[in-house]
């Protein structure tokens, strides 16, 4: 397998941290894209994925897949525990649901704001910008902070009582909140302790190491 992605990239996260829980990094072989020059909307790449995002998995046969949940779902079909999509039909409706949610008022909502009312990634790349919308985007993921607290004050994990794909995806949505220097609420201490035990896996702590670009920044 080829992973075509970003090594400090959010959403590249996810794949390296369900490749790491799994267990599959032997199998599979990193190709950087840079984002800061924009490779990811470049004519060669949009070959590969239309919407010209990261990160994309490369088959042997010249399939691509892309987004991370199907890609989660590809890794779990293809190898066996951990399951991080489920195993049972409840399991995976909840996960299923969770780590949508997490999508949406979490993570995409700082993407919003990291490309609409921060210099995102430069003029090269950000070619419109609306700093209202992206700011209203800021203060969803804030509200979104405040759902996952009171969902883990409940609960060990963001679905339930094991790790799953929900939480990497909340775990992804923390890292981008990291990048653009969006703090957790202080008030939000259920969502602090769990994201303090989460960046204490190793599939979560050794992410970036699997694969850093010779010259890069991290």
């Amino acid at each position: 397998m080829k992973i075509h992605d970003w090594h400090t990239g959010p959403y590249p996260a996810r794949v390296r941290i369900a490749l790491a829980e799994k267990n599959l990094q032997s199998r599979a072989r990193f190709v950087s894209v840079n984002l800061w020059k924009g490779e990811h909307k470049q004519a060669g790449f949009l070959a590969k994925n239309f919407s010209g995002t990261l990160p994309v998995l490369e088959l042997d046969d010249g399939t691509f897949i892309a987004e991370c949940t199907a890609i989660t779902e590809y890794l779990d079909a293809l190898d066996g525990a951990p399951i991080l999509t489920g195993v049972t039909p409840r399991e995976k409706g909840v996960i299923h649901m969770m780590s949508k949610r997490a999508e949406l008022e979490l993570l995409d909502a700082i993407s919003v704001y990291f490309h609409h009312a921060t210099p995102g990634l430069g003029p090269a790349v950000e070619s419109y910008q609306n700093a209202e919308w992206g700011f209203r985007q800021r203060d969803k993921a804030l509200r979104g902070m405040h759902y996952f607290n009171a969902v883990l004050k409940n609960q060990p994990f963001v679905a339930g009582e094991v790790f799953s794909m929900a939480d990497i995806t909340v775990i992804g949505g923390l890292i981008f909140a990291q990048l653009v220097e969006l703090p957790v609420p202080e008030e939000c201490g259920a969502l602090q302790a769990w994201y303090a035990r989460m960046q204490e896996r190793p599939s979560v702590k050794n992410r970036v190491a699997m694969s850093v670009p010779t010259g890069a920044n991290i």
